[in-house]
């Protein structure tokens, strides 16, 4: 059965961009990045990505995604406010705008997705939002070697239950920064 595999990466002190926003010192090589056995691994078992209306946006010309993005398969935004004009779309790469909720971008990339893993890509929202809802079957954090001292925290406001953690695997990533990788225990 496929899985749903949430996160993203975060500084050593647990935000997800600084004090003004950016997350350029999180993601400094992002070629090594791709070219990265552990990414190399998730968009090979991804059948669908589920993403925030941030991550869609993060694209200055959103006609980018086809041909040009990693995952080549169909995208299921997260949004209030689906675009007036649909993003250039191609066979592999499609775009669906999802405007009730993340149960609902879930069962559509489940279904999409077929045998294949859902991932889900940030932002920190719809991080909170899967975690939540508890729709996540694997949380990945990435974590770089700096301390931002403020931004956005990944793991603010998610609730007041615990939420137990298995950890499945550790890696290393590009730049010096460890990936960890746990399933979400029910």
């Amino acid at each position: 059965m496929a899985k749903v595999i949430f996160g993203m990466t975060m500084s050593l002190d647990g935000f997800v961009n600084d004090r003004n926003g950016s997350v350029e010192k999180l993601y400094p090589d992002l070629d090594a990045l791709r070219k990265s056995a552990i990414l190399q691994e998730l968009i090979e078992n991804t059948g669908a990505v589920v993403m925030g209306r941030n991550a869609f946006a993060m694209s200055e010309d959103p006609d980018w995604f086809a041909g040009n993005y990693e995952f080549q398969v169909p995208i299921f935004v997260l949004t209030h406010h689906p675009p007036k004009k649909m993003p250039k779309q191609t066979d592999q790469l499609t775009f669906t705008f999802v405007t009730d909720g993340i149960e609902s971008a879930i069962r559509q990339a489940k279904a999409a997705a077929k045998a294949k893993d859902v991932t889900v890509i940030g932002g920190a929202s719809t991080i909170r939002q899967c975690l939540q809802a508890q729709v996540g079957d694997e949380l990945e954090v990435g974590i770089m070697p700096v301390l931002f001292g403020s931004g956005l925290r990944l793991f603010e406001n998610i609730g007041t239950e615990e939420i137990q953690l298995e950890k499945i695997r550790v890696d290393e990533i590009p730049d010096g920064g460890t990936n960890l990788r746990f399933r979400v225990a029910r």
